[in-house]
């Protein structure tokens, strides 16, 4: 945020306060790998598939499959 505010990225003043983390929950089993088992939902086809997609064509070499 210091870089963005000296190189005058915005406008006006970024407010945005970074805190640290005290506790991670992670996501309940049912979120876990949406996309490998929901691949029809509109959001995923919409938005996701394409950029992995572009993804998979930019970084063929190192791309790969879980």
């Amino acid at each position: 945020i210091d870089q963005l505010t000296a190189a005058k990225s915005f406008p006006k003043p970024i407010v945005t306060q970074l805190v640290k983390l005290d506790v991670f929950h992670e996501a309940e089993k049912y979120h876990q790998d949406y996309m490998v088992h929901h691949p029809n939902q509109p959001y995923i086809m919409i938005h996701d598939a394409p950029k992995v997609a572009a993804l998979k064509k930019q970084f063929a070499a190192i791309y790969r499959e879980r």
